[in-house]
Protein backbone atom coordinates (compact mmCIF):
# COMPACT_ATOMS: atom_id res chain seq x y z
CA UNK A 1 0.00 0.00 0.00
CA UNK A 2 2.85 2.39 0.76
CA UNK A 3 4.27 1.67 -2.71
CA UNK A 4 0.89 2.48 -4.26
CA UNK A 5 0.68 5.73 -2.30
CA UNK A 6 4.22 6.75 -3.22
CA UNK A 7 3.68 5.78 -6.87
CA UNK A 8 1.06 8.52 -7.08
CA UNK A 9 2.36 10.90 -4.41
CA UNK A 10 5.98 11.29 -5.54
CA UNK A 11 5.26 12.43 -9.13
CA UNK A 12 2.57 14.75 -7.76
CA UNK A 13 5.05 16.18 -5.26
CA UNK A 14 7.47 16.84 -8.11
CA UNK A 15 4.62 18.44 -10.10
CA UNK A 16 3.47 20.51 -7.14
CA UNK A 17 6.92 21.69 -6.14
CA UNK A 18 7.39 23.21 -9.59
CA UNK A 19 4.45 25.54 -8.86
CA UNK A 20 5.88 27.33 -5.77
CA UNK A 21 9.32 27.19 -7.36
CA UNK A 22 7.84 29.08 -10.30
CA UNK A 23 6.37 31.57 -7.84
CA UNK A 24 9.71 31.84 -6.05
CA UNK A 25 11.57 32.42 -9.31
CA UNK A 26 8.97 34.93 -10.50
CA UNK A 27 9.32 36.82 -7.21
CA UNK A 28 13.10 36.59 -7.52
CA UNK A 29 12.91 38.06 -11.04
CA UNK A 30 10.66 40.88 -9.78
CA UNK A 31 13.02 41.41 -6.83
CA UNK A 32 15.88 42.16 -9.20
CA UNK A 33 14.07 44.95 -10.97
CA UNK A 34 14.16 48.58 -9.88
CA UNK A 35 12.21 49.36 -6.70
CA UNK A 36 12.16 45.64 -5.84
CA UNK A 37 9.86 45.80 -2.79
CA UNK A 38 7.13 47.64 -4.71
CA UNK A 39 7.51 45.33 -7.71
CA UNK A 40 7.20 42.19 -5.55
CA UNK A 41 4.09 43.69 -3.96
CA UNK A 42 2.56 44.45 -7.38
CA UNK A 43 3.32 40.91 -8.56
CA UNK A 44 1.74 39.52 -5.38
CA UNK A 45 -1.47 41.42 -6.05
CA UNK A 46 -1.55 40.30 -9.68
CA UNK A 47 -0.92 36.67 -8.76
CA UNK A 48 -3.65 36.85 -6.08
CA UNK A 49 -6.15 38.01 -8.69
CA UNK A 50 -5.33 35.04 -10.92
CA UNK A 51 -5.39 32.68 -7.96
CA UNK A 52 -8.94 33.88 -7.41
CA UNK A 53 -9.84 33.02 -11.01
CA UNK A 54 -7.99 29.70 -11.14
CA UNK A 55 -9.08 28.45 -7.74
CA UNK A 56 -12.70 29.21 -8.59
CA UNK A 57 -12.29 27.03 -11.67
CA UNK A 58 -10.37 24.26 -9.88
CA UNK A 59 -13.61 22.33 -9.38
CA UNK A 60 -13.02 21.09 -12.95
CA UNK A 61 -10.00 19.14 -11.72
CA UNK A 62 -11.51 17.88 -8.47
CA UNK A 63 -14.90 16.95 -9.86
CA UNK A 64 -13.34 15.12 -12.78
CA UNK A 65 -10.79 13.31 -10.60
CA UNK A 66 -13.10 11.70 -8.05
CA UNK A 67 -15.70 10.49 -10.54
CA UNK A 68 -13.04 9.23 -12.96
CA UNK A 69 -11.27 7.33 -10.16
CA UNK A 70 -14.50 5.58 -9.18
CA UNK A 71 -15.19 4.64 -12.82
CA UNK A 72 -11.59 3.39 -13.14
CA UNK A 73 -11.94 1.26 -10.00
CA UNK A 74 -15.07 -0.30 -11.51
CA UNK A 75 -13.24 -0.90 -14.86
CA UNK A 76 -15.82 1.27 -16.64
CA UNK A 77 -13.60 2.78 -19.35
CA UNK A 78 -16.56 4.09 -21.33
CA UNK A 79 -17.48 6.30 -18.37
CA UNK A 80 -13.81 7.27 -17.99
CA UNK A 81 -13.90 8.57 -21.57
CA UNK A 82 -17.18 10.37 -20.92
CA UNK A 83 -15.70 12.04 -17.84
CA UNK A 84 -12.75 13.32 -19.88
CA UNK A 85 -15.14 14.81 -22.43
CA UNK A 86 -17.33 16.39 -19.70
CA UNK A 87 -14.36 17.90 -17.90
CA UNK A 88 -12.84 19.40 -21.04
CA UNK A 89 -16.21 20.69 -22.28
CA UNK A 90 -16.80 22.56 -19.01
CA UNK A 91 -13.20 23.86 -19.08
CA UNK A 92 -13.55 25.28 -22.60
CA UNK A 93 -16.83 27.03 -21.71
CA UNK A 94 -15.33 28.54 -18.54
CA UNK A 95 -12.17 29.69 -20.31
CA UNK A 96 -14.18 31.37 -23.05
CA UNK A 97 -16.40 33.10 -20.49
CA UNK A 98 -13.38 34.53 -18.64
CA UNK A 99 -11.99 36.00 -21.87
CA UNK A 100 -15.35 37.53 -22.80
CA UNK A 101 -15.72 39.08 -19.33
CA UNK A 102 -12.08 40.11 -18.90
CA UNK A 103 -12.77 43.86 -18.80
CA UNK A 104 -15.36 43.90 -15.97
CA UNK A 105 -13.48 41.13 -14.12
CA UNK A 106 -10.21 43.02 -14.41
CA UNK A 107 -11.53 46.39 -13.30
CA UNK A 108 -13.40 44.87 -10.35
CA UNK A 109 -10.32 42.93 -9.26
CA UNK A 110 -8.03 45.95 -9.56
CA UNK A 111 -10.43 48.02 -7.49
CA UNK A 112 -10.87 45.33 -4.82
CA UNK A 113 -7.12 44.68 -4.53
CA UNK A 114 -6.07 48.33 -4.76
CA UNK A 115 -3.95 47.49 -7.82
CA UNK A 116 -1.85 50.12 -9.57
CA UNK A 117 -0.97 50.54 -13.26
CA UNK A 118 1.74 47.86 -13.08
CA UNK A 119 -0.83 45.35 -11.82
CA UNK A 120 -3.23 46.44 -14.58
CA UNK A 121 -0.68 45.71 -17.32
CA UNK A 122 0.13 42.34 -15.73
CA UNK A 123 -3.55 41.36 -15.56
CA UNK A 124 -4.48 42.17 -19.15
CA UNK A 125 -1.42 40.30 -20.41
CA UNK A 126 -1.80 37.16 -18.34
CA UNK A 127 -5.58 36.84 -18.85
CA UNK A 128 -4.86 35.09 -22.18
CA UNK A 129 -3.33 32.16 -20.27
CA UNK A 130 -6.55 31.42 -18.37
CA UNK A 131 -8.39 29.20 -20.92
CA UNK A 132 -5.36 26.94 -21.29
CA UNK A 133 -4.91 26.82 -17.51
CA UNK A 134 -8.51 25.68 -16.97
CA UNK A 135 -8.22 23.06 -19.72
CA UNK A 136 -5.14 21.71 -17.92
CA UNK A 137 -7.29 21.35 -14.79
CA UNK A 138 -9.55 19.02 -16.75
CA UNK A 139 -6.67 16.96 -18.09
CA UNK A 140 -4.89 16.73 -14.73
CA UNK A 141 -8.07 15.71 -12.90
CA UNK A 142 -8.69 12.97 -15.43
CA UNK A 143 -5.11 11.69 -15.33
CA UNK A 144 -5.22 11.62 -11.52
CA UNK A 145 -8.47 9.67 -11.59
CA UNK A 146 -6.84 7.20 -13.98
CA UNK A 147 -4.13 6.66 -11.29
CA UNK A 148 -1.53 8.31 -13.52
CA UNK A 149 0.61 10.91 -11.78
CA UNK A 150 3.53 10.75 -14.20
CA UNK A 151 1.90 12.54 -17.15
CA UNK A 152 0.77 15.51 -14.99
CA UNK A 153 4.35 15.64 -13.68
CA UNK A 154 5.74 15.87 -17.22
CA UNK A 155 3.22 18.59 -18.06
CA UNK A 156 3.91 20.58 -14.88
CA UNK A 157 7.68 20.47 -15.34
CA UNK A 158 7.37 21.51 -18.98
CA UNK A 159 4.96 24.36 -18.23
CA UNK A 160 6.95 25.77 -15.33
CA UNK A 161 10.39 25.47 -16.90
CA UNK A 162 9.08 27.11 -20.06
CA UNK A 163 7.44 29.84 -17.95
CA UNK A 164 10.69 30.69 -16.18
CA UNK A 165 12.78 30.62 -19.36
CA UNK A 166 10.39 32.79 -21.36
CA UNK A 167 9.93 35.17 -18.41
CA UNK A 168 13.67 35.68 -18.06
CA UNK A 169 13.94 36.30 -21.79
CA UNK A 170 11.05 38.77 -21.97
CA UNK A 171 11.90 40.61 -18.73
CA UNK A 172 15.64 41.06 -19.13
CA UNK A 173 16.27 40.78 -22.88
CA UNK A 174 13.23 42.84 -23.90
CA UNK A 175 12.79 45.03 -20.80
CA UNK A 176 9.11 44.14 -20.35
CA UNK A 177 9.12 44.21 -16.53
CA UNK A 178 6.60 41.98 -14.77
CA UNK A 179 4.43 42.06 -17.92
CA UNK A 180 7.07 39.75 -19.38
CA UNK A 181 6.34 37.31 -16.55
CA UNK A 182 2.66 37.43 -17.54
CA UNK A 183 3.36 36.66 -21.20
CA UNK A 184 5.69 33.87 -20.09
CA UNK A 185 2.66 32.26 -18.43
CA UNK A 186 0.58 32.60 -21.62
CA UNK A 187 3.20 30.80 -23.71
CA UNK A 188 3.82 28.09 -21.11
CA UNK A 189 0.17 27.23 -20.38
CA UNK A 190 -0.74 26.83 -24.04
CA UNK A 191 2.30 24.65 -24.61
CA UNK A 192 1.12 22.52 -21.67
CA UNK A 193 -2.26 21.90 -23.34
CA UNK A 194 -0.55 20.73 -26.53
CA UNK A 195 1.61 18.33 -24.51
CA UNK A 196 -1.42 17.02 -22.57
CA UNK A 197 -3.23 16.19 -25.83
CA UNK A 198 -0.14 14.50 -27.28
CA UNK A 199 0.45 12.33 -24.20
CA UNK A 200 -3.25 11.43 -24.02
CA UNK A 201 -3.13 9.80 -27.44
CA UNK A 202 0.27 8.21 -26.85
CA UNK A 203 -0.75 6.59 -23.54
CA UNK A 204 -4.52 6.01 -23.74
CA UNK A 205 -5.49 5.61 -27.39
CA UNK A 206 -6.03 1.85 -26.87
CA UNK A 207 -8.52 2.15 -23.99
CA UNK A 208 -10.37 5.36 -24.85
CA UNK A 209 -13.75 4.59 -26.35
CA UNK A 210 -15.51 6.64 -29.00
CA UNK A 211 -17.03 9.72 -27.35
CA UNK A 212 -20.79 9.29 -27.11
CA UNK A 213 -21.93 12.89 -26.85
CA UNK A 214 -25.47 11.83 -25.99
CA UNK A 215 -24.06 10.13 -22.87
CA UNK A 216 -21.65 12.97 -22.15
CA UNK A 217 -24.46 15.53 -21.96
CA UNK A 218 -27.02 13.13 -20.48
CA UNK A 219 -28.83 14.90 -17.65
CA UNK A 220 -28.31 12.34 -14.86
CA UNK A 221 -24.48 12.12 -14.94
CA UNK A 222 -24.30 15.85 -15.65
CA UNK A 223 -26.55 16.55 -12.67
CA UNK A 224 -24.31 14.45 -10.43
CA UNK A 225 -21.20 16.14 -11.85
CA UNK A 226 -22.59 19.63 -11.21
CA UNK A 227 -23.95 18.78 -7.75
CA UNK A 228 -20.47 17.65 -6.73
CA UNK A 229 -18.93 20.69 -8.37
CA UNK A 230 -21.44 23.03 -6.73
CA UNK A 231 -20.08 22.00 -3.33
CA UNK A 232 -16.49 22.26 -4.57
CA UNK A 233 -17.18 25.74 -5.96
CA UNK A 234 -18.52 26.95 -2.59
CA UNK A 235 -15.51 25.39 -0.85
CA UNK A 236 -13.16 27.00 -3.35
CA UNK A 237 -14.81 30.41 -3.01
CA UNK A 238 -14.08 30.22 0.71
CA UNK A 239 -10.48 29.20 0.05
CA UNK A 240 -9.97 32.03 -2.42
CA UNK A 241 -11.64 34.50 -0.07
CA UNK A 242 -9.21 33.54 2.70
CA UNK A 243 -6.06 33.82 0.57
CA UNK A 244 -7.19 36.94 -1.30
CA UNK A 245 -8.21 38.64 1.93
CA UNK A 246 -4.82 37.69 3.40
CA UNK A 247 -3.04 39.67 0.66
CA UNK A 248 -5.56 42.53 0.72
CA UNK A 249 -5.34 42.84 4.53
CA UNK A 250 -1.55 42.80 4.29
CA UNK A 251 -1.67 45.61 1.72
CA UNK A 252 -3.80 47.71 4.08
CA UNK A 253 -1.51 47.40 7.11
CA UNK A 254 -0.01 50.66 8.36
CA UNK A 255 3.52 49.44 7.68
CA UNK A 256 3.90 49.02 3.87
CA UNK A 257 6.71 46.45 4.30
CA UNK A 258 4.15 44.03 5.81
CA UNK A 259 2.75 43.22 2.35
CA UNK A 260 6.18 42.21 1.09
CA UNK A 261 7.01 40.17 4.20
CA UNK A 262 3.66 38.38 4.33
CA UNK A 263 3.92 37.59 0.62
CA UNK A 264 7.37 36.06 1.05
CA UNK A 265 6.39 34.09 4.16
CA UNK A 266 3.32 32.74 2.38
CA UNK A 267 5.58 31.66 -0.50
CA UNK A 268 7.68 29.70 2.00
CA UNK A 269 4.51 28.07 3.35
CA UNK A 270 3.55 26.93 -0.16
CA UNK A 271 6.67 24.74 -0.23
CA UNK A 272 5.04 22.67 2.51
CA UNK A 273 1.51 22.84 1.16
CA UNK A 274 2.45 21.58 -2.29
CA UNK A 275 4.56 18.80 -0.79
CA UNK A 276 1.71 17.59 1.42
CA UNK A 277 -0.73 17.97 -1.46
CA UNK A 278 1.13 15.17 -3.25
CA UNK A 279 -0.15 12.74 -0.63
CA UNK A 280 -3.58 14.40 -0.81
CA UNK A 281 -3.67 13.58 -4.53
CA UNK A 282 -2.70 10.00 -3.72
CA UNK A 283 -5.54 9.82 -1.18
CA UNK A 284 -7.89 11.30 -3.77
CA UNK A 285 -7.01 8.82 -6.54
CA UNK A 286 -6.86 5.72 -4.34
CA UNK A 287 -10.00 6.55 -2.33
CA UNK A 288 -12.03 6.80 -5.53
CA UNK A 289 -10.44 3.66 -6.95
CA UNK A 290 -11.10 1.50 -3.87
CA UNK A 291 -14.67 2.78 -3.56
CA UNK A 292 -15.29 1.94 -7.22
CA UNK A 293 -13.74 -1.51 -6.71
CA UNK A 294 -15.74 -2.10 -3.48
CA UNK A 295 -12.54 -2.79 -1.58
CA UNK A 296 -13.16 -1.51 1.95
CA UNK A 297 -10.15 -3.26 3.48
CA UNK A 298 -7.70 -1.62 1.06
CA UNK A 299 -9.42 1.72 1.56
CA UNK A 300 -8.90 1.56 5.33
CA UNK A 301 -5.22 0.70 4.94
CA UNK A 302 -4.78 3.44 2.35
CA UNK A 303 -6.33 6.24 4.41
CA UNK A 304 -4.41 5.33 7.56
CA UNK A 305 -1.11 5.43 5.68
CA UNK A 306 -1.94 8.64 3.81
CA UNK A 307 -2.64 10.40 7.11
CA UNK A 308 0.63 9.01 8.48
CA UNK A 309 2.60 10.31 5.48
CA UNK A 310 0.97 13.74 5.81
CA UNK A 311 1.94 13.94 9.48
CA UNK A 312 5.53 12.94 8.71
CA UNK A 313 5.85 15.65 6.06
CA UNK A 314 4.48 18.22 8.52
CA UNK A 315 7.11 17.37 11.14
CA UNK A 316 9.83 17.50 8.49
CA UNK A 317 8.87 21.03 7.48
CA UNK A 318 8.70 22.27 11.06
CA UNK A 319 12.40 21.41 11.27
CA UNK A 320 13.20 22.98 7.88
CA UNK A 321 11.48 26.25 8.74
CA UNK A 322 12.97 26.33 12.23
CA UNK A 323 16.59 26.20 11.06
CA UNK A 324 16.48 27.48 7.49
CA UNK A 325 13.95 30.31 7.20
CA UNK A 326 16.60 32.99 6.60
CA UNK A 327 18.14 30.99 3.77
CA UNK A 328 14.70 30.44 2.22
CA UNK A 329 13.93 34.16 2.36
CA UNK A 330 17.33 34.83 0.80
CA UNK A 331 16.07 33.20 -2.39
CA UNK A 332 13.66 36.07 -2.90
CA UNK A 333 15.72 39.15 -2.08
CA UNK A 334 19.21 40.33 -2.96
CA UNK A 335 21.50 40.26 0.07
CA UNK A 336 22.94 43.70 -0.81
CA UNK A 337 19.52 45.23 -1.51
CA UNK A 338 18.61 48.28 0.56
CA UNK A 339 15.34 46.53 1.47
CA UNK A 340 16.95 43.28 2.67
CA UNK A 341 17.73 44.21 6.33
CA UNK A 342 14.24 45.61 6.91
CA UNK A 343 12.54 42.62 5.25
CA UNK A 344 14.52 40.11 7.33
CA UNK A 345 14.01 42.03 10.57
CA UNK A 346 10.26 42.27 9.98
CA UNK A 347 10.02 38.60 8.95
CA UNK A 348 11.71 37.53 12.18
CA UNK A 349 8.78 39.01 14.14
CA UNK A 350 6.32 36.68 12.40
CA UNK A 351 8.36 33.59 11.53
CA UNK A 352 6.89 31.63 14.46
CA UNK A 353 3.65 31.29 12.48
CA UNK A 354 5.40 29.63 9.55
CA UNK A 355 6.99 27.17 11.98
CA UNK A 356 3.61 26.34 13.58
CA UNK A 357 1.43 26.15 10.47
CA UNK A 358 2.67 22.71 9.25
CA UNK A 359 1.45 21.19 12.52
CA UNK A 360 -1.96 22.83 12.09
CA UNK A 361 -2.07 21.72 8.45
CA UNK A 362 -1.17 18.05 8.83
CA UNK A 363 -4.77 16.90 8.42
CA UNK A 364 -6.67 19.27 6.09
CA UNK A 365 -4.73 18.50 2.91
CA UNK A 366 -5.13 14.73 3.30
CA UNK A 367 -8.76 15.05 4.35
CA UNK A 368 -9.52 17.17 1.28
CA UNK A 369 -8.08 14.40 -0.92
CA UNK A 370 -10.18 11.76 0.82
CA UNK A 371 -13.35 13.85 0.47
CA UNK A 372 -12.76 14.43 -3.26
CA UNK A 373 -12.07 10.74 -3.96
CA UNK A 374 -15.14 9.69 -1.97
CA UNK A 375 -17.22 12.52 -3.52
CA UNK A 376 -18.09 13.61 0.05
CA UNK A 377 -18.10 17.17 -1.22
CA UNK A 378 -20.88 18.36 1.08
CA UNK A 379 -18.69 17.62 4.09
CA UNK A 380 -15.80 19.46 2.47
CA UNK A 381 -18.07 22.44 1.74
CA UNK A 382 -19.59 22.68 5.22
CA UNK A 383 -16.27 22.33 7.04
CA UNK A 384 -14.76 25.05 4.86
CA UNK A 385 -17.67 27.42 5.53
CA UNK A 386 -17.27 27.02 9.30
CA UNK A 387 -13.46 27.39 9.17
CA UNK A 388 -13.77 30.51 7.00
CA UNK A 389 -16.24 32.12 9.40
CA UNK A 390 -13.80 31.44 12.23
CA UNK A 391 -10.96 32.98 10.18
CA UNK A 392 -12.72 36.31 9.69
CA UNK A 393 -14.07 36.37 13.26
CA UNK A 394 -10.60 35.86 14.72
CA UNK A 395 -8.99 38.48 12.49
CA UNK A 396 -11.54 41.24 13.06
CA UNK A 397 -11.77 40.64 16.80
CA UNK A 398 -8.02 40.59 17.40
CA UNK A 399 -6.46 42.80 14.69
CA UNK A 400 -6.96 46.03 16.69
CA UNK A 401 -4.99 44.40 19.53
CA UNK A 402 -2.19 42.44 17.84
CA UNK A 403 -2.16 43.69 14.23
CA UNK A 404 -0.50 41.38 11.72
CA UNK A 405 -0.25 38.57 14.29
CA UNK A 406 -4.05 38.39 14.21
CA UNK A 407 -3.92 37.68 10.48
CA UNK A 408 -1.47 34.82 10.96
CA UNK A 409 -3.34 33.42 13.97
CA UNK A 410 -6.60 33.43 12.00
CA UNK A 411 -4.91 31.68 9.07
CA UNK A 412 -3.31 29.01 11.29
CA UNK A 413 -6.57 28.16 13.09
CA UNK A 414 -8.44 28.18 9.79
CA UNK A 415 -6.14 25.45 8.46
CA UNK A 416 -6.45 23.40 11.66
CA UNK A 417 -10.24 23.56 11.78
CA UNK A 418 -10.63 22.34 8.19
CA UNK A 419 -9.07 18.96 8.92
CA UNK A 420 -10.62 18.43 12.33
CA UNK A 421 -14.13 19.28 11.18
CA UNK A 422 -13.98 16.93 8.17
CA UNK A 423 -12.72 14.09 10.33
CA UNK A 424 -15.62 14.36 12.78
CA UNK A 425 -18.26 15.24 10.15
CA UNK A 426 -17.56 11.87 8.51
CA UNK A 427 -17.89 10.17 11.92
CA UNK A 428 -14.14 9.53 12.00
CA UNK A 429 -14.23 8.42 8.32
CA UNK A 430 -16.89 5.74 8.87
CA UNK A 431 -19.16 7.26 6.20
CA UNK A 432 -16.29 6.99 3.68
CA UNK A 433 -15.70 3.33 4.51
CA UNK A 434 -19.43 2.69 4.12
CA UNK A 435 -19.24 3.87 0.50
CA UNK A 436 -16.60 1.25 -0.27
CA UNK A 437 -18.77 -1.42 1.31
CA UNK A 438 -21.76 -0.32 -0.79
CA UNK A 439 -19.91 0.25 -4.08
CA UNK A 440 -19.44 3.33 -6.22
CA UNK A 441 -20.70 6.54 -4.54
Amino acid sequence: MNREILRIAVPNIVSNITVPLMGILSSAIAGRLENSAATIGALAIGVSIFNFIYWNCSFVRMGTSGLTAQAFGANDFRECTNMLARGLLVAVVLGGAVLLLQRPLGELALWAMNGDEIVREYFYARIWAVPAGIILFGFNGWYTGMQNAVIPMYIAITVNVLHVVTSLYLVFDHGMGITGIAYGSVIAQNAGVLLAVLLLFVRYRKILTRIAWREVIDWEPLRRFFLINRDIIVRTLCLVAVYTFFTAASARMEDPIILTVNTLLLQIFTLFSYMNDGFAYAAEALTGRFIGARDEQSLRRCLLRCIGWGTLISLLFVGIYLVGWRELLGIFIKADSSDAPLVLATAERYIIWIILIPLASAMPFIMDGIMVGATETRVMRNSMLLATLAYFAIFYSLSPLIGNNALWLAFTLYMFLRGVLQFFMTRQLRSVYAKAAAGRA
